[in-house]
């Protein structure tokens, strides 16, 4: 269960990256400036994540878990449309920061109203996985698939938390202090 507890702890500090974009997110709505260069920071963790990681995770899921579990489809499809659906708002939440970095004059209240629904989403995508997905795959996967799982986990991901950590010590200091959803 090493791959499962491994994928755990990537879905545990995206939970904590999502508490600190919340507490930007806060920080807008009290009318404050927060720093958006660190949001683009963990926009930009969050995509290379994504990419790395979960469309490998959803390859495996379809590829080996529908073949053999047809309960497994309607999960399936349900994650595939939702991570589409988060995708497209993580896309125009970066496309909106680039336009704030580039100094183009963006309503706050539009940035606010992105980040929100951004985060809202991808909230409810944490959840699925950790209530559906994870016991799913506890109950249904092969030692072999779970090393194959672990084996597609993002070698990077160590990596770039020590360069948020470098460059950013507040938000690391932020992520670790972060609440785990699995407390």
């Amino acid at each position: 269960m090493a791959s499962l507890n491994q994928l755990r702890r990537d879905h545990a500090n995206m939970a904590r990256l999502l508490h600190v974009l919340l507490r930007r997110h806060k920080h807008l709505e009290q009318g404050e400036r927060p720093d958006f260069h660190l949001i683009r920071e963990v926009v930009d963790y969050i995509l290379e994540y994504m990419d790395g990681f979960i469309m490998p995770l959803e390859r495996l899921y379809s590829e080996h878990l529908l073949a053999k579990e047809p309960e497994a489809e309607a999960l399936s499809h349900r994650m595939a449309d939702d991570y589409q659906a988060l995708r497209k708002r993580l896309n125009l939440l970066s496309e909106t920061l680039d336009m704030i970095l580039m100094d183009h004059v963006v309503p706050m209240e539009r940035f606010t109203e992105d980040l929100k629904t951004y985060l809202d989403a991808h909230h409810a995508y944490l959840k699925v996985e950790r209530e559906q997905l994870f016991p799913f795959l506890r109950k249904h996967l092969t030692k072999a698939e779970q090393s194959n799982l672990l084996k597609m986990l993002p070698g990077g991901t160590q990596a770039n938390l020590s360069r948020l950590r470098e460059y950013y010590p507040e938000l690391y200091a932020e992520f670790k202090e972060a609440p785990s959803p699995f407390a």
